[in-house]
């Protein structure tokens, strides 16, 4: 049976953990539970606050790791996952735990990052994944006296975007996507679409040299198959070239549609034969399956909805509209969205004591 063999398979995940997981023994507690589950591999704490895993096993009991690593186990306070598959290297017979420095060096950093992580829950949480619907190009460039394509030549600008990464990662997110074209907006005027297409064509080396200086990760979410070749070319690069960047990471979502990613991925589920699936197996044939699911979607301009943006992975994402059109849409704004999901109380299904609880963990 198809659902079996897939299990029984060996597989390799990278995992990053972020939240409080320094200081906690957290590291000691995957360790125990990854020699249980007869994983090799090892977990280290990064300078970031954050740990990384590197797990190699059976498949199901990696996905076992997955969920047990989202019930905050012992006293940590686990705030996002972000996992993918890596190579699997048959060299490394056990599961250890790595340390850049002396024994008393890493101690003294896992407490140090333990008090600044206390110190964020006060503050109020911080998202791990942004993602932006850039809504209101358009309309700006129309109230400015401007046509369409101006709306998005000012709102793509690298100055712009880079303000917003960069205040993202000041406040501590790990992860931010932007939402640059939609399927559905191939229906518009082609010296739109080209203006657009253009614009990221030549941004590529600004954006090239801005991932390099600051150990940024990019991907691209979204089909492949119809964008101009000249672009997918240098999106292509720019994925390539910085896909050892770990200190930030960018998605750009470009000819992406929540129901198109979801039908993409059970046509893939098709061509590989695959019958039975859980939440976790589904997730490796989208788009997104190397980055968390967003906590925090921001629509500028007004509207409120999210036109089927990430659908399956924004199930519990928090929302908020903004009502600055994105060519206006700065660091402040993006900061006042920031502040409002630290304020807010995520439940997950469960209740508003049980959530408290946790928070004050």
């Amino acid at each position: 049976m198809e659902n079996k063999a897939n299990l029984n398979s060996k597989e390799a995940l990278t995992i990053e953990v972020f939240g409080r997981v320094q200081g906690v023994m957290f590291r000691q507690s995957v360790k125990e539970f990854c020699d249980k589950m007869a994983l090799t591999g090892h977990v280290m704490n990064r300078e970031d606050g954050s740990v990384l895993i590197i797990a190699q096993g059976v498949r199901g009991k990696l996905d076992e790791l997955l969920s047990w690593i989202r019930i905050n186990p012992g006293f940590s306070n686990v705030e996002g996952v972000a996992y993918y598959c890596t190579k699997f290297n048959s060299d490394i017979k056990d599961f250890s735990i790595l340390k850049e420095r002396s024994f008393f060096a890493d101690q003294a950093r896992s407490f140090l990052n333990l008090g600044k992580s206390i110190i964020g829950v006060n503050k109020g949480k911080v998202p791990v994944h942004v993602a932006i619907i850039p809504d209101g190009n358009r309309r700006w460039a129309r109230e400015q006296g401007f046509d369409a394509s101006k709306g998005h030549k000012i709102a793509g600008e690298f100055e712009h975007l880079k303000v917003l990464m960069d205040e993202a990662r000041r406040n501590g997110v790990k992860y931010i996507s932007f939402w640059g074209f939609s399927t559905e907006n191939w229906n518009r005027d082609k010296l739109e679409r080209d203006t657009i297409f253009n614009m990221l064509k030549e941004m590529a080396p600004k954006l090239m040299a801005e991932f390099k200086k600051n150990n940024v990760r990019f991907r691209h979410i979204g089909r492949k198959d119809r964008l101009p070749k000249e672009l997918i070319n240098e999106l292509n690069k720019l994925e390539k070239d910085s896909e050892r960047n770990t200190e930030f990471n960018v998605q750009l979502c470009l000819d992406y549609g929540g129901r198109d990613e979801i039908i993409r991925a059970v046509n893939k589920m098709i061509e590989c034969g695959t019958r039975n699936i859980d939440e976790n197996s589904f997730k490796s044939f989208l788009d997104t399956k190397e980055i968390p699911d967003p906590d925090l979607v921001i629509r500028t301009s007004g509207e409120q909805r999210v036109s089927g943006f990430m659908s399956f992975q924004a199930a519990y994402s928090e929302f908020y509209f903004s009502d600055v059109y994105f060519p206006d849409f700065d660091e402040r704004e993006l900061r006042k969205a920031i502040e409002s999901f630290g304020k807010r109380i995520r439940r997950f299904g469960g209740t508003a004591k049980e959530d408290l609880i946790n928070n004050k963990s």
